[in-house]
């Protein structure tokens, strides 16, 4: 596909109309599966970027995080925002800095830089990102599969482990349990369409609003994502799971290549015959579970993150000092019109030279 063609388009207008982006775009690349290479027909196009700040966001009253459109699946988010996302090796947000060449639709001067630092956001935060992301992926095929083939009371008891897998990321991230205590369990339903089903006891005090309704969102997730399961369409949603199962696999050799060789590679052209093979359901048997093989990979990936882990050369955390003098240039730039204006002259270079 033609992609740079494509924003051309009319429903791409947003683009050059929305005063926060036009000339203000600094990259703008395929997202999701025509990113990673996994695409097949009839795949969504996302288009993923970054826009300089306006110079009222930093030294006004305005305030800009990211900019969506629905209609076309695309999200642009503000270079602070960006920033922020990178600091914390978010997998979805290091995507964009890890693209090919040709999957650039929009690249100026200064995007190009952001991806020349991309170094400068990469630590070993990665392991607790990428690895939370990926036991979110794995909770979510374990909890689809198990509302097939386990009985009611099994199913109960493999929710509580993914509740209390949720709670334990979230205490590992915000550390407010020490405001209360919360004790989950199994025990006789209450509700009678049911054999057993999950009870809290919890005690809280002082726990900041905001805290609390952080950790019982995760619950709520976890036992939306599960009964949503039971309304499911069995061959549609096989092939969301075979989705899942990809992106797992895909998620830790990310990690492993961020780990092991400082790189941010988004489109996986080596791996794509494993990928794909997940994504077709070649590793799921007629039961609807996935073969042993297909767990077997699992095991050595997650063998290759934990050997990553532990001899990586990547330092704990980021160089703030040098994170903070990149974005202070960059943000400087934007309220004296430098960034602009330089912008500006070079697109002016181009159209003279066309």
């Amino acid at each position: 596909m033609d992609w740079e063609k494509l924003i051309q388009t009319k429903k791409y207008d947003f683009l050059r109309a929305n005063p926060r982006l036009g000339e203000r775009i600094m990259l703008l690349g395929l997202g999701g599966s025509h990113a990673y290479g996994t695409s097949q027909e009839g795949s969504d196009i996302d288009l993923r970027g970054v826009t300089l700040q306006m110079p009222s966001d930093l030294i006004g009253m305005t305030r800009f995080e990211q900019y969506e459109d629905g209609g076309t699946d695309t999200v642009i988010y503000g270079f602070n925002k960006i920033i922020r996302l990178l600091l914390e090796c978010n997998p979805n947000i290091c995507e964009i800095l890890g693209l090919d060449e040709d999957q650039y639709l929009i690249r100026s001067k200064w995007g190009q830089e952001l991806i020349d630092n991309r170094g400068l956001f990469l630590s070993k935060r990665a392991i607790k990102s990428f690895g939370g992301y990926a036991d979110a992926q794995l909770r979510r095929l374990q909890n689809a599969l198990a509302r097939d083939s386990m009985a009611q009371s099994e199913r109960e008891g493999h929710i509580l482990k993914s509740v209390r897998n949720a709670l334990e990321d979230f205490n590992r991230r915000y550390r407010t349990f020490e405001k209360g205590s919360i004790r989950l369990y199994i025990d006789k339903a209450e509700n009678p369409e049911l054999d057993t089903e999950i009870f809290v006891d919890a005690c809280y005090q002082h726990m900041p609003l905001r805290d609390y309704n952080g950790m019982t969102g995760a619950m709520r997730s976890v036992l939306h994502d599960y009964e949503k399961l039971g309304k499911r369409n069995r061959k549609k949603d096989d092939v969301h799971l075979n989705k899942h199962a990809m992106h797992l696999i895909r998620l830790f050799m990310m990690a492993v290549d961020i780990l092991e060789q400082g790189e941010i590679r988004t489109h996986r052209r080596e791996d794509l015959d494993l990928l794909m093979q997940i994504r077709q359901g070649k590793f799921r048997q007629a039961n609807g579970a996935f073969s042993p093989e297909f767990y077997e990979i699992l095991d050595d990936y997650e063998r290759k993150l934990e050997e990553a882990a532990a001899a990586t050369r990547l330092p704990d955390n980021p160089d703030m000092e040098k994170v903070e003098a990149y974005v202070e240039r960059v943000n400087r730039y934007v309220v004296t019109g430098e960034a602009l204006v330089q912008h500006c002259t070079r697109e002016r270079n181009k159209e003279k030279r066309e």
